[in-house]
């Protein structure tokens, strides 16, 4: 456990240190990056992943992945403004029901659990490697946000919705203050709680956990769950920034939360990193996403180099496993 702990802090002040030279080396580059408005910019476009991300490193913690995130983030979207909107309507029973904002974000995030729930028993119960189960839903989830919407964007949910995108409290975005709060209920779960011991003894040897009599079926299902609520909260958050549910969001968001999670320290073969860790390399992708702009560097490049990134990042990952 110790040694656990002493990997994590490495890999946070590894991340930290990157952290504070990018934005040294992209404030000498770029005149507006270094202020107020630009700040806020980043923290609001980094507090999707961030979301996406904690529920992203609970799954690796316990050496899966899960490759549906975004399509699930999309899905859930499209579900809760297409309620908000039309509610459900059922004419051979001359029915109607209308839904709250309350009401449409809870059926959000309750489809994004069930969507989670049949990613943990395809991993669990039939034994299918996490990899193959998630990338089939990611394909079932985007068919179905097609299917959902008929390819077309759902827009005017209005400014109660809205308010979660763009919204402000106390001088701060409103999706910093919900990533946060995921943030903060996820530090005192994985730190605090007897489900977070689990989910780093799962990872770090499901053997010797199987026999310490660790639940580990019941533990996977509910990590799975948990990220598919959490993309289901990024889902909303983008819905309501655009005020429009559009049928291709979340495409490629898999990606940078992998990178996120990775970046911040945790390893890939599970059992060591932190929700911290995972917020530094959050903000890490958000403010190399954010420089590029201002710099104006060609998407294509962009996405050249934010995969550079990726692959150094699991290159310090491996060189960090042998060196124990």
């Amino acid at each position: 456990m110790i040694a656990i702990k002493k990997y994590a802090n490495i890999a946070q002040l590894q991340s930290l240190i990157a952290l504070f030279f990018m934005c040294l080396i992209l404030a000498l580059m770029a005149d507006n990056f270094m202020t107020t408005d630009n700040f806020w910019n980043v923290m609001r476009q980094i507090s999707v992943n961030v979301c996406i991300s904690v529920g992203m490193t609970l799954v690796i913690l316990t050496a899966g992945i899960d490759l549906s995130v975004g399509s699930v983030l999309a899905l859930c979207g499209a579900i809760t403004a297409g309620l908000l909107k039309f509610g459900i309507s059922i004419p051979s029973a001359n029915l109607f029901i209308g839904f709250t904002v309350f009401g449409a974000v809870i059926a959000g995030m309750l489809a994004g659990g069930v969507m989670g729930l049949v990613n943990g028993y395809a991993v669990t119960r039939f034994k299918v490697p996490s990899f193959v189960a998630t990338l089939a839903m990611l394909t079932m989830a985007r068919g179905f946000t097609m299917l959902w919407t008929q390819g077309h964007p759902i827009t005017g949910l209005g400014d109660s919705f809205g308010f979660l995108g763009t919204g402000w409290l106390l001088g701060i975005p409103m999706p910093v203050w919900i990533s946060g709060i995921v943030v903060f209920v996820a530090v005192i779960l994985t730190n605090k709680t007897r489900f977070g011991r689990h989910v780093y003894a799962i990872g770090g040897n499901e053997n010797a956990a199987r026999l310490s009599g660790i639940p580990i079926t019941k533990v996977k299902i509910w990590v799975y769950v948990i990220a598919g609520i959490l993309a289901a909260i990024g889902g909303l958050l983008v819905t309501a920034r655009l005020d429009s549910a559009q049928p291709n969001a979340g495409m490629s968001y898999e990606l940078d939360a992998i990178a996120a999670v990775v970046i911040g320290g945790t390893s890939l073969a599970g059992g060591r990193g932190t929700i911290l860790g995972t917020v530094l390399g959050a903000m890490i992708i958000g403010v190399l996403n954010n420089g590029l702009i201002l710099l104006d560097v060609s998407p294509f490049w962009q996405q050249v180099i934010k995969g550079m990134v990726i692959l150094l990042a699991v290159i310090i990952d491996k060189s960090n496993q042998k060196d124990e």
